[in-house]
């Protein structure tokens, strides 16, 4: 049974929706978070996720601050570099075209350190990502791309843990909650309707948070926004994730904001299904291909696939891949690289075809012309540029000459068998339109006021993200404006509640 009034109401339970609960509960016990989905799939996207976080760090030391688990051995047999605030920024405005919105994307780097503190001070525990952005080169891991640190037992453990802090802290988790619209007045947001288990009422708050995900589950919202086509990509997380804390806050009179016809899409298995599997998780999604080649139906390649590290192309490539013929395309490796392909190429739900020689290689590619796959391979070939030295933890510059598609870093040859390729779609993690938010965390209308009482965190939040973005600043920006929301939402419901007693008007 539900209660008829809370502090503050969380709606969503991922992890900005978490951190926001927590940060408000350091202000007021009364806390309601409610989730759409059965417990057994709760969670939102960040349960899909790695659990990577790109955040702020000056060295080692700062890393060890984070996981003080960290042994001597490890930290002996390690690059582990460091990643600056001018490095966060720089990497941030280069990906978004520097649309990123200056005060939310200040607010994420400058606040990413002492968030993720704040997130080991409740339990969470983070461990260094050596199987995914670390390769062993002169017998010393090194790490690249910006990105580092990730949740302990990936996105799986940390909502876990989020969810373990929550019951300790005493705060409810309303399960099959769905929130249906927000109740406000002149005064603001004053609760919410909630239907939760086929029962309507409604709970008042003090204060709302949004933290219900971004719109990328409904495909009527993706061909609306994102465009023709849409509707055919899969969707990598929560089948929940319809836009629903988008709408009620836009039917008060809420700002839209942001790349709204712009989204985190991905190379995904082709035979996926339509939604996330939480048993497999993460596993779908194919990111090695800077060390091969992309062939399209018409057995072309269409895209640098060396272009950048891996962390600031792959969150675009999905949607090249579903502008192509039949939506899908092969990813080509031969045994040069395949020790270096990650984890998610192993896993037995995979779509995979291997060879021996590349003319049977071609042949194995469903609905791709095999002829000129065989022509396109054999001409990349000849345009790699030998003489320069193959280094994975490097853009080494060993790049391709006299192609209409270049290939600028780790062009390998595909030349020595055996030869693996994987089968590809567009998986679309995250949807970039939402709403704006001010400093605070507080929603602002359309004619540039905050709604008192309103918050939003996470993926909903619009203006952060243009064209693409680094990997591992989802459940980062999701942490930090989930923490500025919570704390915002919370120090409210106080003052009204301190108002009150005092016989003040708030």
């Amino acid at each position: 049974m539900l209660p008829s009034s809370s502090d503050v109401i969380v709606i969503g339970a991922g992890n900005a929706a978490l951190c926001a609960g927590l940060a408000a509960a350091e202000h007021t016990a009364s806390v309601l978070v409610l989730e759409r989905s059965a417990e057994e799939e709760s969670g939102g996207n960040s349960r899909f996720t790695a659990g990577a976080f790109r955040c702020v760090y000056d060295g080692v030391e700062d890393l060890k601050a984070l996981m003080p688990d960290l042994t001597a051995e490890e930290i002996a047999n390690t690059n582990f570099g460091s990643y600056p605030e001018e490095k966060f920024f720089d990497d941030m405005g280069r990906v978004t075209e520097y649309r990123t919105d200056p005060d939310l994307c200040e607010l994420l780097v400058k606040r990413s350190k002492e968030t993720m503190r704040w997130m080991r001070s409740n339990g969470i525990r983070f461990a260094p990502i050596f199987g995914r952005q670390a390769f062993k080169v002169g017998g010393k891991f090194k790490f690249w791309g910006g990105l580092t640190v990730e949740a302990w037992g990936g996105g799986p453990g940390l909502i876990a843990g989020l969810t373990e802090a929550m019951t300790k802290k005493g705060i409810t988790i309303a399960y099959e909650a769905r929130a249906l619209s927000l109740i406000s007045g002149d005064d603001g947001i004053t609760g919410v309707r909630v239907r939760h288990r086929g029962r309507t009422s409604e709970i008042a708050a003090k204060s709302v948070v949004l933290a219900a995900g971004g719109f990328q589950a409904n495909s009527e919202w993706r061909t609306r926004y994102l465009g023709p086509g849409w509707e055919l990509a899969k969707v990598r997380g929560s089948r929940f994730n319809t836009g629903d804390g988008i709408k009620m806050a836009l039917d008060i009179g809420a700002m839209p904001h942001g790349n709204w016809s712009g989204c985190h899409a991905v190379g995904w298995d082709r035979n996926a299904p339509e939604f996330g599997d939480l048993a497999v998780g993460d596993g779908f999604q194919k990111h090695s291909y800077p060390f091969g080649i992309l062939l399209n139906a018409n057995g072309e390649r269409f895209v640098d696939e060396g272009a950048d590290f891996r962390n600031y192309t792959y969150a675009k490539y999905g949607r090249v891949i579903l502008a192509q013929p039949g939506q899908f395309a092969w990813q080509v490796f031969d045994k040069k690289v395949l020790h270096l392909l990650r984890d998610e190429y192993r896993i037995k739900p995979v779509t995979k075809v291997r060879a021996d020689t590349l003319e049977e290689l071609v042949q194995k590619l469903d609905d791709v012309n095999a002829a000129q796959a065989l022509a396109t391979i054999k001409a990349y070939n000849a345009a790699v540029r030998r003489e320069v030295a193959f280094d994975p933890n490097v853009k080494d510059g060993r790049s391709t000459a006299g192609l209409a598609i270049p290939k600028s870093n780790w062009a390998n040859t595909i030349e020595e068998p055996p030869f693996e390729a994987y089968a590809v779609t567009c998986g679309v993690t995250f949807t970039f339109g939402g709403l704006k938010i001010d400093r605070e965390g507080r929603v602002i209308d359309s004619d540039g006021r905050p709604i008192a009482g309103l918050y939003a965190a996470g993926e909903l939040v619009g203006g952060l993200f243009y064209f693409n973005y680094p990997g591992g600043t989802g459940l980062m920006a999701g942490a930090v404006f989930g923490k500025i929301a919570g704390d915002s939402a919370g120090k409210q419901a106080m003052e009204l509640t301190e108002a009150k007693a005092a016989g003040r008007n708030w």
